[in-house]
């Protein structure tokens, strides 16, 4: 079985990195490649290490509320370099009611806080296999 190539991302202008580095750590660990790209990094950023590595799939940790709109912005730039993009998965604080919206806009799971490092590592195989 290949390894899964996972990107780990800070979009936006949110400083909290430390639940990124530990899930990064973790799936690492776990046997997955990992590349965590650091705080602030743009959407356009964010795409273009995805497609340069090759990912499987992108995480992102949000704590801002800018989630909809950085999502948004992620696949619009997917969209114009006419390239399809891997599944997405979001770590943070995310509001339930934003749910169905994410769901349209292509994430597949979204992990709150305090969300077992087991169970994230599992969704994303399962996410990665289908």
């Amino acid at each position: 079985m290949h390894r899964v190539k996972v990107l780990i991302a800070k979009p936006g202008l949110d400083g909290h990195d430390r639940g990124a580095k530990i899930v990064a750590k973790y799936l690492r660990d776990a046997g997955m490649e990992v590349i965590y790209t650091g705080l602030r990094q743009s959407p356009e950023t964010i795409v273009n290490t995805a497609i340069q590595e090759d990912v499987a799939i992108i995480g992102l940790s949000i704590l801002s509320g800018a989630h909809l709109q950085l999502c948004k912005r992620i696949m619009v730039v997917y969209s114009e370099k006419n390239v399809p993009p891997p599944p997405l998965f979001l770590g943070g604080i995310i509001p339930k009611e934003d749910l169905p919206e994410l769901k349209k806009l292509g994430v597949q799971e979204v992990f709150p806080p305090g969300t077992l490092l087991e169970t994230i590592a599992d969704k994303i195989r399962k996410i990665v296999v289908q």
